[in-house]
């Protein structure tokens, strides 16, 4: 079951909170009920409002409640090898970590021995537009979209040792 996020008129709007236990805003953006967008930045844009029902669901996250987030719906638009990746790391749980060639392995399609497949793992978390509902920060010695500095306060929250 998935759960739609809301937002203004037709589920659509730009969100945003700062918080201090990651010293950064979260920032969502929101389309059709679905969410579309993560981001960190270091300021939020005016228009950001800061009442939202999943800005609430990362604050308690980031106070140490586990949460992996997999009710979420989101709508994610890149090539489809990128998106089934991003769905395959969707399914890592809260404090758990992989490396890339495992991912690829969970990825259908993909061949964990292929360097071309590598590559679209490793370009997929790189362009994964919902960090935290994506945890990219969950994946080993691979770049992600979440900030070094963020990721490393999301592995701590979760109890992640070492990446």
């Amino acid at each position: 079951m998935t759960a739609t996020i809301g937002g203004g008129p037709g589920g659509t709007g730009v969100f945003g909170r700062r918080f201090d236990a990651i010293d950064r805003a979260v920032e969502l953006g929101t389309a059709s009920g679905r969410l579309i967008s993560v981001s960190f930045p270091e300021t939020l844009p005016a228009d950001a409002d800061g009442e939202h029902a999943l800005l609430d669901r990362i604050h308690e996250y980031l106070a140490g409640a586990d949460d992996d987030f997999a009710d979420v719906e989101v709508a994610i638009t890149v090539p489809t090898d990128q998106r089934r990746v991003l769905e395959s790391v969707r399914t890592l749980p809260y404090g758990d970590v992989a490396d890339l060639e495992l991912i690829v392995r969970m990825t259908s399609g993909l061949d964990h021995e292929d360097e071309a497949d590598l590559q679209t793992a490793r370009e997929a978390l790189r362009a994964n537009p919902v960090p935290i509902v994506v945890p990219d920060h969950r994946v080993r010695h691979v770049e992600g979209a979440t900030p070094e500095p963020v990721a490393a306060r999301l592995r701590e929250i979760e109890g992640i040792r070492s990446v």
